[in-house]
């Protein structure tokens, strides 16, 4: 994350008469879009209908002549209208010769393989353009780009694997759709940090060097992100629609009686729920384990295997850098507690010039993680700028008593659905930032002194369009002061256009200001496309009469707009979260 910049264009409302006036320009705009989306939903419907009789009517696949017409090209349309780039949308798919339908689950299948065949066109440029310079600087950023478009592909393939069709049915299902969206959320996700990325390059590397580097692989990744963007508009606009009216697809699939869904397995169902562990490899730095270092416990473990494998770091400090990749599927590792192993690392951006993805003490990507009373800790201090302990684009991991101790930077929860549980995050600036689905629950959260002039902001979530399933959720969390704080404190600060972050039922110290929330660029408020709120929190600093005035902050959301933000709803806990053996509250405390 960098320190504040003021390139955002964001708009800021001078006064009471401008506000009104935006106000009804909104109510107006509101009852367009909603008589539009009535016609709209009417025209898909009723092609998803259509298709759904002919299909059991005839199962040669001819058309009753009830069936009302709708044409190819109109369905395409209808669906690509809901996306931000229509045109982009409608070209890409009408290219492809079974585009010749009006079903638009069939629609959606076609605009996942434009993305596939567009990231495979464009996955060698970034080690291609490494190629031609000497600078390690841009080297660096453009191998962060090469993982993130490598880490995108697989994502984008869960998508396009999880819409099989087996046996002749249908295999959507409400659950099935959150895991679509949470993918390609990913996906999107994984390009912004490659932008986020060449954007570190330093300044005092050849400015023509950088901006040819970033100018040329930003346009050439155009075309990825928007084929994406629109996949992922398709999901959430007109899937999970069907989904809602029954057409066609199933519900959500139940879990069996004993609360564990199908993917996990009878060993890891007793490994998770059982008292004493039993380890697959155990890391001891006095001798006495298998293995001195993480890092040697980290090559054991098997590549994409459904079994969990399991690591027991004995109690002690193990410097070292840690980064278990995308293949390292069902990990635990777990400690002597979170004040008893520690992994301990120092790499940072702000002196070292090491890229802020880089930086993290521990990294995960493979699906599955699960972490247990181990401490992360990155040593360093304020004067270095970014240096993130802990990075997690893992889906369905679970952070169960552990600790995660920086400066700026501290935690990235970077991707997909995760869940923290009684656990420490002490920072000073954005010390909790990323774009993953999140939820702490019984979390000590503790900023710290920052340098001089400088100021502690807890979050910085980085949702940067509408459609995509990200955000941070801080429920049943204490806000307290480690050591003495003298600076400005603040919950939050919007980092992307639609920054996502919910405070609700948690104890606020009197170290946060009456403000309670900060802008990214001074001076300039965030769009009103954000999304900020709290609910029901208590303490000296959650008092709300002073807070900022936002277009898109709430300051006493309802219990319907909260209940959006809890585990159950945000995560989908039902489908995972029970297998863990975490304690969790699925609603409201």
């Amino acid at each position: 994350m960098d320190t504040p910049n003021s390139a955002k264009g964001y708009f800021k409302v001078d006064d009471e008469a401008q506000e009104m006036a935006l106000k009804k320009k909104a109510y107006k705009r509101l009852f367009i879009v909603v008589a539009s989306v009535v016609v709209f939903l009417s025209v898909i419907i009723g092609a998803a209908v259509a298709v759904a009789r002919s299909q059991r009517n005839d199962p040669h696949g001819s058309s009753p002549s009830s069936t009302p017409e709708l044409t190819p090209a109109a369905s395409l349309k209808s669906v690509c209208s809901v996306t931000r780039f229509p045109d982009a949308c409608i070209s890409s798919i009408s290219k492809i010769p079974s585009s010749n339908t009006t079903d638009p689950v069939v629609i959606f299948r076609l605009s996942l393989k434009v993305v596939v065949d567009e990231l495979a066109s464009i996955s060698d440029l970034p080690k291609k353009l490494a190629e031609e310079t000497d600078d390690e600087g841009i080297k660096s950023a453009l191998r962060v780009c090469g993982e993130m478009l490598d880490v995108a592909m697989d994502s984008v393939n869960d998508t396009v694997s999880s819409m099989e069709v087996r046996d002749g049915k249908n295999i959507l299902n409400s659950g099935k759709i959150e895991d679509l969206k949470t993918w390609l959320t990913a996906a999107i996700t994984y390009y912004e940090t490659c932008f986020d990325t060449l954007a570190e390059i330093s300044p005092n590397q050849s400015e023509s060097k950088t901006s040819i580097v970033s100018k040329n692989l930003t346009s050439a990744m155009k075309n990825s992100t928007e084929f994406t963007s629109n996949s992922l508009a398709i999901v959430a606009k007109i899937l999970s629609t069907l989904s809602d009216f029954g057409v066609p697809v199933h519900r959500r699939r139940l879990l069996s009686s004993n609360s564990f869904p199908s993917w996990v397995s009878p060993r890891t169902r007793r490994l998770l729920s059982a008292k004493s562990v039993k380890p697959n490899v155990i890391v001891a730095a006095d001798g006495s384990g298998d293995v001195w270092t993480v890092n040697e416990a980290v090559v054991k473990i098997p590549k994409k295997s459904n079994a969990t494998f399991v690591i027991y770091v004995k109690a002690g400090t193990y410097v070292e850098n840690v980064f278990m990749d995308k293949n390292m599927w069902n990990v635990m590792i777990y400690g002597d507690g979170k004040s008893k192993t520690i992994i301990s690392g120092s790499k940072n951006y702000g002196v070292d010039g090491i890229k802020t993805y880089y930086t993290a003490t521990l990294g995960v990507l493979g699906s599955g993680f699960i972490m247990k009373d181990i401490g992360i800790i990155n040593t360093a201090g304020p004067e270095k700028g970014q240096a993130v302990a802990f990075r997690s684009g893992s889906d369905h991991s679970v952070y169960y008593q552990c600790s995660f101790d920086g400066y700026q930077d501290t935690l990235y929860p970077q991707a997909k659905r995760q869940f923290y549980r009684d656990c420490d995050v002490t920072g000073t600036v954005d010390f909790i930032f990323g774009s993953a689905a999140v939820v702490f629950q019984g979390c000590n959260i503790r900023p710290r002194q920052p340098l001089p002039k400088q100021y502690n902001t807890i979050t910085a979530q980085g949702k940067k369009e509408e459609n995509l399933h990200s955000g941070t959720v801080i429920q049943g969390c204490t806000i307290t002061a480690n050591g003495n704080v003298t600076a400005a404190t603040y919950l939050g600060r919007p980092w992307k256009p639609y920054s996502t972050t919910v405070f609700m039922q948690s104890e606020i110290g009197a170290l946060v200001g009456a403000a309670g929330w900060m802008r990214w660029d001074a001076g300039v408020d965030p769009p009103s496309t954000i999304l900020y709120g709290e609910y029901k929190n208590s303490g000296p600093g959650a008092g709300v009469t002073k807070r900022v005035n936002w277009a898109g902050y709430k300051p006493t959301m309802s219990a319907a707009e909260a209940g959006r933000f809890t585990v159950d709803a945000f995560i989908n806990e039902e489908d995972w979260l029970p297998a863990m053996g975490v304690p969790y509250q699925p609603s409201f405390f």
